[in-house]
């Protein structure tokens, strides 16, 4: 299982399944983050918290702890 925190810089991703219960899944998805949606890996701070990505042309950032919740392949 391949998480978005895993993904390298320049990579686009497709998300396969978000991980995480109630109101953090409900986040992510209001977020524009959905099965099937592709992802494109921006930047990566120097420590890897967050993860600044390309969704649905937008550029968003997550916490590492979001990103690993974040299924893809």
């Amino acid at each position: 299982m391949k998480t978005l925190r895993e993904a390298k810089i320049g990579e686009t991703v497709k998300v396969k399944k978000l991980h995480g219960e109630g109101a953090v899944k409900r986040r992510i998805m209001d977020m524009g983050i959905t099965k099937g949606i592709e992802v494109y890996v921006r930047k990566v701070a120097p420590l890897g918290d967050p993860v600044e990505v390309n969704v649905r042309g937008y550029e968003l950032s997550l916490r590492k702890a979001d990103a690993e919740m974040i299924e893809v392949e």
